[in-house]
């Protein structure tokens, strides 16, 4: 996929007024009732998921039909396409046991990977009422959305320099020994935890200099925050401190810092050595 400036513009506006459908049917969900099931991996599922899902996928098939879409609740019934090329990847309720606990720690995320590479991506938080969005090729923004409102003035984020002390986010429900060590390590001095894709939003716009994650994600739960903050300048490595790949076998992820100027140490150390 060879796009223009204009025709990257137009489809991240589409993606833009997408992420804000499905996030307006998921906090429709949110201030009524919501059923709440099991998936085979004990992992909380509700019917915001699957119905803000349902939004997204029929709003790309209108915007981007020939782009294949791997979609978290799609993925968990088995239906994953073949993805040789660009594809999405869409997680339309991040943070769900945050949603469950009627926290507003949950997100709308919707991210393009281009050659392995998250490059544009959308992450919209309704109960925080903002939209954050951005393209690699042509920067990052954030802006206030209402659920069921208008996008209010787009504003310019980008990553901040290294502060003093140094300021990491965190994990709301999965902080673990490995990621203290991590922190320990690194002189942390000021800390934030936040859950969801939050995380990553909060690096791109310069409210924090890094965010460990060394416990296994998925793909789509990372693509859209990853996208936004490379977008802002920032960058996330994998464990051994590459630079952070995407379609990787089963869409997983096990384990990253994301970060902007700050220059983080492998995560791989920190678990070999909890290990022994």
């Amino acid at each position: 996929m060879a796009l223009n400036g204009s025709e990257r513009a137009a489809l991240l506006d589409a993606l833009v007024a997408i992420a804000g459908q499905g996030g307006d049917v998921v906090w429709d969900h949110f201030v009524g009732d919501c059923a709440v099931e099991l998936k085979a991996d004990e992992s909380p599922v509700t019917a915001a998921d699957r119905a803000g899902e349902a939004v997204i996928l029929a709003g790309l098939s209108k915007v981007a039909a020939g782009i294949p879409v791997v979609a978290e609740e799609e993925a968990a019934a088995g239906r994953i396409p073949d993805v040789n090329g660009p594809f999405f990847l869409v997680d339309p309720l991040d943070g769900t046991k945050e949603f469950i606990k009627k926290g507003d720690d949950f997100t709308v995320n919707i991210g393009l990977i281009e050659d392995g590479v998250p490059t544009m991506g959308v992450v919209y938080a309704p109960a925080r009422k903002t939209l954050w969005w951005g393209d690699v090729e042509s920067g990052a923004w954030q802006a206030d959305r209402e659920p069921h409102g208008e996008q209010g003035v787009a504003k310019s984020i980008g990553v901040r320099s290294v502060a003093e002390p140094l300021c990491a986010v965190a994990s709301k429900s999965h902080n673990t020994p490995e990621t203290e060590a991590w922190l320990s390590a690194a002189g942390v001095g000021e800390r934030v935890s936040v859950g969801s894709s939050l995380k990553f939003v909060l690096v791109a716009s310069g409210q924090a200099d890094v965010y460990p994650r060394p416990a296994p994600t998925m793909e789509w739960d990372t693509a859209a925050g990853d996208a936004v903050l490379r977008a802002a300048g920032g960058r996330v490595f994998d464990l051994d401190g590459a630079v952070l790949g995407y379609g990787k076998e089963r869409f997983f992820n096990p384990g990253f810092v994301a970060t902007g100027p700050y220059e983080p140490a492998p995560l791989r150390p920190f678990i070999d050595g909890a290990r022994g």
